[in-house]
């Protein structure tokens, strides 16, 4: 499984186009006149760039295959007015999360708001990089959550794509195929890797100087979602020994986490893990010094507050 990794520059960019967000907190999203889904980031949690979008036979009238209408947070109002998208019979959608992605946590992991009278059934794929897809199940009606454990998809993985297929329930009239609103993730994530030689001088677990500008583009991301939990994961290359490259990495998460704390402070309510890897999860071979740079990363991810997890136990 292929995980995408988001270096310091991209961290930058991503940084500077959430300064311009309000703040993200949990959310609910209206799916009918009775029901809401509760979304955990909020508003950051919607596919919001179209990657493909493969018009079924026949077609949807015209009017009703604006892409943009799937994008981001759902605004259906009504079958007359155009704000969803139609697949069209046997029709594909594929959508992309760009500023977050989901994981395969506890409860429902992904909705698809689909609308209009007819409530069509439709096959959801997800994936980590647009090209390797794992089947994720059907959804139809007024059931459209996806929990990704009822198909054993990893739980460590981030993806960031989800592919929609109409499976050719309804094949006529203006809005023929699948209509879709949006799709929001129920358990999205955002998930950092920064090179650790960008915080820690060789073999050292003390931030250098530097680091603390990195950390504070980090926390200008963070803090636009006022309560969520942040894990911070570190890792090693292989030189050295295993055990004290599991100290090294336990240490350096420490580190991050208590400047974390300290940027954070005041700004929402945060729970913090740690989990020291080592060398045990390499995202390359340390078989030269490129690869060797890779793996030493600290990986830093914002998950849902624990709270709303501790509220689907409640449910149970």
């Amino acid at each position: 499984m292929h995980l995408r990794v988001m270096h310091l520059l991209f961290l930058l960019i991503v940084s500077s186009n959430f300064l311009l967000a309000q703040q993200a907190s949990g959310k609910h999203y209206k799916i009918n006149k009775y029901r809401t889904i509760y979304l955990p980031l909020g508003d950051i949690s919607f596919a919001d760039k179209l990657v493909e979008y493969k018009v079924g036979d026949p077609a949807p009238s015209r009017k009703n295959r604006d892409s943009t209408q799937c994008l981001n947070e759902p605004n259906y109002v009504d079958y007359t007015t155009p704000n969803f998208i139609s697949l069209g019979c046997g029709g594909i959608l594929i959508l992309e999360f760009t500023n977050n992605g989901f994981m395969n946590l506890k409860g429902d992991d992904l909705y698809i708001f689909e609308v209009a009278p007819s409530r069509e059934s439709m096959r959801i794929d997800v994936s980590t990089d647009g090209l390797e897809w794992f089947y994720a199940g059907q959804v139809s009606g007024g059931a459209s959550a996806i929990e990704l454990s009822d198909f054993n998809i990893e739980t460590d993985a981030v993806f960031y794509f989800v592919r929609i297929t109409d499976l050719k329930d309804t094949c006529n009239g203006k809005s023929s195929g699948a209509d879709i609103d949006a799709v929001g993730a129920i358990n999205s994530v955002i998930k950092l890797s920064i090179d650790a030689n960008v915080l820690f001088d060789v073999a050292k677990s003390e931030l250098i100087e530097e680091a603390k500008y990195t950390l504070d583009s980090v926390a200008g991301v963070i803090h636009q979602i006022d309560k969520a939990t942040i894990l911070v994961e570190g890792h090693t290359d292989s030189d050295g020994g295993v055990h004290y490259n599991q100290r090294l990495s336990e240490r350096r998460c420490l580190a991050v986490e208590k400047q974390m704390k300290l940027l954070l402070a005041n700004q929402g309510s945060y729970d913090y893990d740690i989990n020291g890897y080592g060398e045990h999860k390499p995202v390359a071979p340390n078989d030269t010094k490129e690869s060797k740079k890779l793996n030493r990363r600290v990986e830093i991810t914002v998950l849902p507050p624990k709270e709303y997890f501790e509220s689907l136990d409640q449910k149970n």
